[in-house]
C-alpha cells in the first residue's frame, strides 16, 4: 500500500511503501515459482532458476553476445506430472524440488544455477531477494575469469550469495558476507544448494557477518557466521578482489559501503580491487517535480570522493566497466546497469 506521508509541506511530499519488489520479478510476472518453504519471519520462500550460457569443459565465452533476453533469465518450472530422475549429487535439493522442477533438473547440473529467495520485503529484507545488479556482477566475473582465478574474494552485501557462488567457480576463496542470521541462513542454503559449481573449480565460500557500521569483526564463537583469527589472518592476508552489487540504495548504508571499502584496502596486505555494481533507478519526485536519481547520484559523488582520498598510504584509482563483455548468463540487461572498477595501490 502507498500512502502520503502525514503534515508535511507539499513541497516536502513522499511516498512510502510497506513492500520493495525486486524489478527481477516485476520482468516475470506472469512466471510460476517454485515456494519451497517459510522463512523464519514467515515470509514466502521460492526457487528459482538462472541460465549459465558457459561450456563447462573449458570455461571459457561461449559465444553468447550482450544484450536483452527479456523474460528468459528465471525459468519456470514444469509442473510436478513431469516426473524427475533425482537430485545429482551434491546438489542439496529435495525429492520435492525435483518433482515440480521436473525436466529442467534432469538437465546438466553445471548449467545452472538455483537460487532460494524471496519476491518481496519490508526494505530492510531487501537482501533476501535477486536484484539485476548481481546479475551483472555475476556475468562480469564469468567474463573475467583471469581476475579472479585462485584469488581470495570478499563480497559486501551478499544477499542471496548468487556472484558469491559464481566467483567460487574460479577463485580460492570467497568470503561471502551479510548481516542478520536469517539471511546469512539462506545464502548458506544457496551455496549448499550449488556446492557442485564451486567444487569444479575447488573453491570455497565461507559466510560471514559483516556489519559495515562497525570496525571489527566479529570473533564471538556464540555468535552464528561469526569469524575465526585464523580466517580474519586469511582475509587480510591474502584477500585481492572485493566487491558488491545493488548495495547502493540508501545514502547513509552507501557512506557505510564506502567506508568499510576504505578500512579493508587499508587493512589488506596486498593491492585490491573492487568491483562495484549499480543500478541508477529513476524516480519522480514532488520535491523536484522531476525525474531524479537521488541514491545513484549519492553513489557517484562517493566515488569521487574515495578518488581524491588523499592519506599518503594508499590511492584510488576509479574507473567505469563498460558492459559490453559476452553475456553468459540469461537476464535483462538493461543500460541503468553500470559496473565500476577501483583499484587501490600503495602510494609510491
Amino acid at each position: 500500500m502507498v500512502q502520503l506521508a502525514p503534515a508535511v509541506a507539499m513541497d516536502e511530499v513522499t511516498f512510502r511503501s510497506d513492500t520493495v519488489l525486486s524489478d527481477v520479478h516485476l520482468y516475470t510476472p506472469n512466471h510460476r515459482h517454485l515456494m519451497v518453504r517459510l522463512n523464519s519471519v514467515g515470509q514466502p520462500v521460492f526457487l528459482s532458476q538462472f541460465k549459465l550460457l558457459w561450456s563447462q569443459d573449458s570455461q571459457t565465452e561461449s559465444g553468447a553476445k550482450g544484450g536483452d533476453y527479456g523474460d528468459a533469465h528465471t525459468k519456470e518450472p514444469p509442473s510436478a506430472e513431469t516426473g524427475s530422475t533425482g537430485s545429482p549429487p551434491g546438489s542439496g535439493r529435495t525429492q520435492e524440488e525435483d518433482d515440480v522442477l521436473g525436466e529442467e533438473a534432469q538437465g546438466n547440473p553445471h548449467d545452472i544455477i538455483r537460487i532460494e529467495h524471496t519476491m518481496a520485503t519490508p526494505l530492510e529484507d531487501v537482501g533476501k531477494q535477486v536484484w539485476r545488479g548481481a546479475l551483472l556482477l555475476a556475468d562480469y566475473i564469468l567474463f573475467r575469469q583471469d581476475l579472479f582465478r585462485g584469488c581470495t574474494a570478499l563480497e559486501l552485501g551478499a544477499g542471496t550469495g548468487l556472484a558469491s557462488i559464481i566467483a567460487a567457480t574460479v577463485a580460492r576463496t570467497v568470503y561471502c558476507t551479510d548481516v542478520g542470521a536469517d539471511l546469512l541462513a539462506m545464502c548458506q542454503r544457496n551455496i549448499a544448494l550449488n556446492s557442485h559449481l564451486a567444487a569444479a573449480g575447488g573453491g570455497v565460500v565461507k559466510v560471514k557477518e559483516l556489519d559495515w557500521l562497525k570496525d571489527d569483526l566479529c570473533t564471538d564463537p556464540e555468535v552464528p557466521f561469526s569469524w575465526s583469527q585464523e580466517e580474519i589472518s586469511d582475509l587480510y592476508d591474502h584477500t585481492t578482489i572485493l566487491f558488491a552489487a545493488e548495495v547502493f540504495y540508501d545514502d547513509d548504508l552507501t557512506d557505510a559501503v564506502f567506508k568499510t571499502l576504505s578500512r579493508l584496502a587499508h587493512r589488506l596486505k596486498n593491492a585490491c580491487t573492487a568491483i562495484l555494481s549499480v543500478e541508477k533507478r529513476l524516480n519522480f519526485t514532488l520535491r523536484h517535480l522531476d525525474v531524479t536519481c537521488e541514491a545513484y547520484d549519492h553513489f557517484r559523488s562517493c566515488l569521487r570522493a574515495l578518488e581524491q582520498l588523499a592519506d599518503g598510504k594508499l590511492r584510488f584509482v576509479v574507473e567505469p566497466v563498460e558492459a559490453s563483455f559476452p553475456q553468459l548468463l540469461v537476464y535483462e540487461r538493461i543500460q541503468q546497469l553500470e559496473l565500476w572498477k577501483i583499484i587501490a595501490e600503495p602510494v609510491t
